[in-house]
């Protein structure tokens, strides 16, 4: 099973997000990933900082 191959299978098996994976992977833009990864895990973050309980603590890191 080659790359290109397990590649085509996870985008087949997650959508968009394998499509996009799919294409940093043959692209040769693997180096983006991580990027992206942080920026979403951030995202996350703020989402979490506006309505829940724990946005006090979160206030306080930035």
């Amino acid at each position: 099973m080659g790359a290109g191959n397990a590649a085509r299978t996870a985008a087949a098996r997650f959508g968009t997000v394998g499509e996009l994976l799919s294409f940093f992977w043959s692209a040769k833009r693997w180096w983006l990933v991580p990027m992206l990864v942080t920026l979403f895990l951030l995202g996350v973050l703020i989402v979490l900082a506006q309505s829940s309980a724990i946005a006090p603590f979160i206030y306080t890191l930035f």
